[in-house]
């Protein structure tokens, strides 16, 4: 049964609460009459998305009383069901005297069947953005549940270039100087540390740090995954969290994990395995890509590249300060962020196991081959970087070709075997601003 006193203090404090301030998300969506869902792991920040949003329409003459926020995560609202929530707004309309067409629902999940009622309050003519981290606010589940009704987008957490914005740091990258390029670099360096999350990002000592996003670990493995899905073996999911991490950028064998399991005496189905798999992909821990085919018919090999939704997390197993593999994975989140509608982002790697990080492909056509290297300095690794690009370049016709460095630039002609290519090297900091 709802409260209605405590649904109207609610309402009431919002409409009365200052917006806070923000910095502003590069992520843009398009204007549109369809429902606007907000995506990605925990403390990315879309609820402060959906501020922004807020304060854009309030830029642009909405008043606030025509915008409802329901949070479904306050205690105020957390029992109620969702033939109640329509409830919820009629009392807001009996408060500001009809006002109220905007709608913004923050982790609409925890309502069981929540789907139903946004549906029918979308059919009255409101217009709705929603945000959430659960594999029930999936692209796929949404579209399913919303029924065509909705457009999602994917937060992720922090960018460089906003990661700059909240250290209040400009630079001109035409025109740097030794003491801006050190600085630039050194504020690169913490980002593929400590990663992007915004509470990270502000705070400035190294074990708060740390802490925070222990923290926001342990709410994704307990909350989002042990917890929602009751699972049993939460050793085993652990096991399998500390494997992928620790393999972050490379490929990664479910099948190879349960032969590890076996000879270790532990006992896991693969099915088991695949499924908790899954659940660490469906709450934005990890995110995949697939290795480049050119038959659809294959799509079903086992093996996919993963990486992090956060470089930070890799502070929670290191033993060494990996740079190469925490820029390759900046690089992948940077190229999702990027990413057009018709664009595939997979990987390449042929028979005798060379490989090409990123193969970036429109309309059955590669646009771009990228390679991650950090150390060009070592003459054996520049030249496998370099080969393998080229053999991806004459095998998937594109000429396109990207080393991304930590801080090397030119562009170079190579050339192995008859394969013949010109090579843009790229710094991080530049490619990322």
């Amino acid at each position: 049964m709802i409260d209605k006193r405590q649904v109207y203090e609610y309402l009431v404090d919002f409409q009365k609460r200052n917006l806070p301030e923000l910095i502003k998300r590069d992520l843009k969506i398009s204007q549109t009459n369809k429902i606007i869902a907000i995506i990605g792991p925990r403390r990315a920040g879309k609820t402060f998305f959906l501020i922004q949003l807020m304060k854009e329409f309030l830029k642009n003459g909405v008043e606030k009383k025509e915008m409802i926020y329901l949070n479904f995560e306050d205690p105020r609202l957390i029992n109620i069901n969702f033939e109640e929530i329509k409830e919820v707004i009629k009392i807001h309309w009996q408060i500001y005297h009809g006002s109220g067409k905007y709608l913004f629902v923050d982790e609409p999940q925890n309502v069981n069947r929540w789907e139903i009622a946004i549906r029918g309050i979308y059919d009255e003519g409101f217009k709705i953005y929603i945000s959430g981290s659960s594999s029930k606010l999936l692209s796929k589940e949404i579209s399913t549940s919303l029924r065509g009704r909705s457009l999602s987008y994917l937060l992720l957490p922090f960018s460089f270039k906003e990661y700059l914005k909240i250290k209040n740091k400009e630079f001109n990258i035409k025109e740097m100087g030794s003491k801006e390029k050190s600085e630039l670099l050194g504020l690169i360096d913490n980002f593929l540390d400590f990663g992007g999350f915004p509470e990270v990002i502000k705070e400035d000592i190294k074990e708060e740090k740390l802490r925070i996003i222990e923290s926001y670990f342990e709410l994704i493995v307990f909350r989002d995954i042990i917890e929602r899905y009751n699972i049993k073996n939460s050793k085993l999911i652990k096991w399998l969290i500390k494997s992928i991490m620790t393999s972050f950028s490379k490929e990664i064998s479910i099948n190879k994990i349960y032969q590890t399991l076996k000879s270790q005496n532990m006992k896991a189905s693969k099915n088991t395995l695949y499924n908790y798999f899954s659940l660490l992909e469906n709450s934005f821990f990890i995110l995949i890509i697939e290795r480049f085919l050119f038959s659809e018919r294959k799509k079903d090999l086992p093996k996919n590249k993963v990486y992090l939704s956060d470089s930070g997390y890799v502070k929670l197993i290191e033993f060494s300060k990996n740079l190469g593999k925490k820029m390759e994975n900046a690089v992948f989140l940077e190229l999702i962020r990027r990413k057009r509608v018709l664009e595939k982002i997979t990987y390449w790697k042929n028979v005798q196991q060379e490989e090409a990080d990123f193969v970036i492909n429109e309309s059955n056509k590669v646009k771009s081959i990228i390679q991650v290297c950090y150390d060009l300095d070592n003459l054996e690794t520049k030249k496998r970087e370099i080969n393998s690009l080229l053999k991806a370049s004459k095998e998937l016709k594109c000429k396109n070709l990207i080393i991304i460095t930590f801080d090397y630039e030119g562009e170079e002609n190579h050339e192995w075997f008859g394969i013949k290519g010109k090579i843009k090297f790229i710094p991080l900091w530049k490619w990322l601003l």
